[in-house]
């Protein structure tokens, strides 16, 4: 646990971050999550112990699938690939249950653009929480169709609907995007779904904790009767349920869901006592050597906001990333974030799904999540493709409960 350490490195700052800030009512509000939660050792050998039954190479796929992920130098799904890859090739619906950072985009998208390659007159629509995430997965199907006549449109919010038009009626096979922005061109006439025959919804839960229930099945009504279907979330619940029963016919479930966290995260608290004290405990941390590449999570835009302004004073390459920015705004923190050209990225939990950063070594939690699902994906930066992680998360000793644990 991180108390008061030695400050001696600590670069030249102007002021204490929220030394001058207002009450903000939605910031202050404490979080009801018991602290000895956010505690944990890794145990990383319990995500390696599945040994995969195949090798990309195979399963029946178009040789221009297979030779992208050679070159990529793919040879061994994860486990949540090695289980419904067949079944997506094989045409069936599929319901997948997995923690964040096991590779659920190739799982969906390799049966789908496949399908997209052998059959001119198929076509597919990914849905997305966010529009980060939404450009990953887009990201992702271009290098995995890497030399395909497969045409795509992104269709998400913060940019111009010209552009997303001009795509659709260019005829794409491909439509990623999140529900706002895909219902917005169905209204206006831009986007037909009776002529797709695949769907797929990622990240189903955290659609739902959005308030998007509404226009997926509005938009699912759409598609014609006969359709594969992929739904993939870290949780199934009740109203997820009822929705697959829907709009998918006799689903496969696979669930490799091994813990609610990743065994690769090693998670730990750090207590303080007043602002002052949280922000000199935050740059002790971020001082470290161990410390390279840092996603530190705030509540709120405007908190997010000052909190980057003051680790530049500090002397930090830090960006800030939240639903108050433009879409290019965001596109460029995040760019400099994978690049290297920025070492700290805050966010608020615009950030929290969808963001796939290699190497990121720390999340820290400034501000506690409101639910624990909200941790769960928060730490999820970390520790993915089986790299180890750390995730530290700021309690108020008033509430701090949890039993001491060794630093690490």
């Amino acid at each position: 646990m991180y108390n008061n350490a030695r400050r001696s490195m600590r670069t030249p700052y102007k002021r204490s971050y929220g030394s001058k800030s207002r009450p903000n009512k939605r910031a202050t509000k404490i979080s009801s999550i018991d602290p000895s939660r956010f505690i944990k050792i890794a145990n990383p050998g319990a995500s390696a112990n599945y040994k995969s039954k195949n090798e990309f190479a195979d399963f029946s796929m178009h040789p221009l699938l297979n030779s992208n992920l050679t070159s990529k130098g793919y040879k061994a799904p994860s486990e949540i690939q090695d289980k419904t890859i067949t079944l997506g090739l094989e045409g069936r619906n599929v319901v997948g249950i997995a923690n964040t950072g096991t590779g659920k985009t190739a799982a969906f998208a390799l049966p789908i653009l496949n399908k997209l390659m052998r059959n001119p007159s198929s076509r597919a629509i990914i849905i997305a929480p966010t529009r980060e995430l939404a450009i990953q997965i887009d990201e992702q199907c271009r290098q995995l169709s890497k030399n395909s006549s497969i045409t795509t449109a992104v269709l998400i919010g913060g940019l111009p609907l010209g552009r997303q038009t001009a795509s659709l009626k260019a005829n794409a096979r491909l439509v990623i995007g999140t529900p706002g922005r895909i219902k917005d061109h169905i209204r206006q006439g831009n986007l037909r779904l009776d002529n797709f025959d695949m769907v797929v919804l990622d990240e189903v839960d955290r659609m739902l904790d959005m308030g998007f229930l509404p226009d997926i099945r509005s938009i699912l009504g759409l598609l014609p009767r006969v359709h594969q279907a992929f739904f993939f979330s870290a949780t199934l619940s009740p109203e997820i349920s009822r929705l697959i029963e829907t709009f998918a016919s006799d689903p496969i479930v696979i669930n490799v869901k091994a813990g609610e966290t990743s065994e690769n995260v090693h998670q730990n608290i750090i207590r303080f006592n007043g602002n002052t004290q949280k922000m000199d405990l935050l740059h002790d941390v971020l001082i470290r050597p161990d410390v390279t590449r840092v996603l530190v999570f705030g509540k709120t835009k405007h908190g997010v906001e000052r909190l980057a302004k003051e680790l530049k004073e500090r002397g930090f390459k830090a960006e800030s990333m939240h639903g108050g920015k433009s879409q290019g705004q965001r596109k460029r923190a995040l760019d400099g974030f994978k690049d290297s050209k920025v070492k700290i990225l805050v966010a608020t939990d615009v950030a929290a799904r969808g963001i796939d950063v290699k190497d990121i070594t720390h999340v820290i939690n400034y501000d506690q999540p409101q639910t624990y699902d909200d941790y769960i994906h928060r730490i999820g930066r970390a520790g993915r493709a089986g790299q180890p992680g750390n995730a530290l998360t700021f309690v108020e000793i008033s509430i701090a409960s949890a039993p001491y644990v060794p630093r690490h």
